[in-house]
């Protein structure tokens, strides 16, 4: 898709990519009645961030110079749990501003599922992405 990054790891451009897969969470999200009580709400998070290392070196052993995908889990968390979100879209965009607050990180694609919502499919939902200006 045209202006879409790809996040692959790039040494040219100087980039690593982190990510959290399958963080699962109770959250309260929807815009259905049934949806005002905590459902299994699964988020993804790919970024990409600054490799101050690239693209042939090796940095310090130290969690101090990356971005902690910890840390990056802890955010998505607490903002999933936090109130009520109407949509799955907002749930993300805020999920993927959070992210930014780490000047390292340059771009982030946040993927957020509800398995539970439909009996018949494995999951719906959604994926954005944000960028750093």
């Amino acid at each position: 898709m045209p202006g879409m990054t790809a996040y692959i790891p790039d040494a040219a451009r100087g980039l690593r990519r982190v990510f959290v897969r399958d963080l699962m969470v109770e959250a309260r999200l929807g815009v259905l009645p049934k949806e005002v009580v905590p459902q299994r709400v699964v988020i993804g998070i790919e970024l990409l961030v600054r490799d101050d290392a690239a693209p042939a070196g090796i940095g310090p052993d130290r969690l101090e110079r990356v971005v902690d995908y910890g840390v990056i889990a802890d955010r998505a968390r607490a903002v999933a749990t936090t109130g009520h979100t109407r949509l799955a879209e907002t749930l993300a965009e805020r999920i993927a501003v959070a992210c930014l607050e780490d000047s390292r990180v340059e771009s982030v694609r946040v993927t957020v599922e509800k398995p539970d919502i439909l009996p018949d499919v494995g999951a719906v939902g959604v994926t954005v992405e944000r960028r750093r200006n």
